[in-house]
């Protein structure tokens, strides 16, 4: 690579529906330089996540879009490559949001530490990063689990789901995973100890939901919406929870599908619908990390890394990540660390 140049992948255009490659632009820009209060760092392993599909809409939302031209927005790990902040270091190990770049500017609020002893580095952008947080605090604080519930996970094989499945079972819950393929299936239940697996793809899940749920569900963990969502409500025993953690079926709409008609099932199981964004539990980070890392330590979470080499892939990953073509946390190897 030329010296002084990152490569950065900007919004060309606004996608209409599912993203393609022409709507991102990979550009060479000058490697920034750190100011007073701010870190330059070296991308190492990038984050790519389906939320990142609303970024990509004008429009209001828990976050700004990416503005056209503008470099679009993850978190990634990195290595420091020049200090001017105190408290860190050149050769320190930092996650942040760095964005789809080689090299990124992090400020005092954006740059946080990584403990190297509690795992690979990847892990702080994945079961020990947002996903895994996502899960821990999701399940835990929403779906409030406890021991001999029924809980039921969507896109159970993801970086989010498959945490949340084995979570629910050391919880002590039975734990049912609704994935894309008869693989994700397999993994879930004879590598993760879920204790079903449905195959949308292939299987009517309503009847699936009626045969591994046999007394109801007590928790749903929703990650795709749409016609998954309307056939497992149906099942939902009295005061059942149901946390809203992502919409993946429903990104790349224009217009937002309306569906009032499940809410019947809402009423009559005085059900709790729950929308969350991981950030309500900033403050509690460090005890949701410490705890996953310690099952992960002691075998009772396993994870799985879905790796795509080289910067340049990255849209096509994202775009693949959105039809369901990723198997577990997708990164991006972005250097050598």
């Amino acid at each position: 690579m030329p010296e002084n140049v990152n490569r950065q992948w900007i919004l060309k255009t606004r996608p209409d529906g599912m993203p393609k490659e022409s709507d991102l632009d990979l550009i060479d820009s000058p490697i920034p330089e750190p100011k007073h209060g701010e870190l330059l760092v070296k991308n190492l392993w990038m984050s790519i996540d389906p939320y990142m599909r609303g970024r990509l809409r004008d429009g209001p939302s828990y976050a700004p879009p990416v503005a056209i031209g503008g470099v679009l927005q993850g978190e990634s790990v990195g290595r420091v490559m020049e200090s001017r902040l105190e408290g860190f270091k050149a050769g320190d190990i930092v996650r942040g949001h760095i964005g789809w770049q080689e090299y990124g500017i992090l400020g005092i609020t954006g740059a946080h530490a990584v403990d190297t002893s509690l795992g690979p580095i990847s892990t702080s952008i994945g079961v020990l990063g947002m996903p895994g947080l996502t899960a821990y605090f999701g399940l835990l604080e929403v779906n409030r689990p406890q021991a001999g519930d029924t809980i039921v996970v969507s896109a159970a094989s993801g970086a989010v789901g498959a945490i949340v499945g084995q979570l629910a079972r050391i919880m002590g819950c039975r734990a049912v995973g609704i994935a894309g393929s008869d693989e994700k299936v397999s993994y879930i239940v004879d590598e993760l100890g879920f204790d079903a697996g449905i195959n949308y793809k292939t299987q009517d899940v309503s009847a699936a939901i009626a045969e591994a749920c046999p007394n109801g569900v007590d928790g749903y963990f929703d990650n795709v919406g749409g016609e998954i969502t309307e056939a497992v409500m149906p099942y939902f025993n009295l005061y059942a929870r149901m946390a809203i953690c992502g919409r993946i079926s429903e990104y790349n709409d224009d217009v937002p599908s309306m569906g009032p008609r499940v809410m019947r099932y809402v009423h009559a199981a005085q059900a709790t619908v729950e929308g969350f964004l991981v950030f309500r539990w900033a403050d509690r980070y460090e005890e949701g990390r410490a705890r996953l890392a310690q099952w992960v330590r002691d075998g009772q979470i396993k994870y799985k890394e879905d790796v795509v080499e080289g910067f340049e892939n990255s849209a096509k990953a994202f775009i693949g990540q959105l039809g369901g073509a990723n198997f577990g946390k997708l990164l991006i190897k972005v250097s050598d660390e």
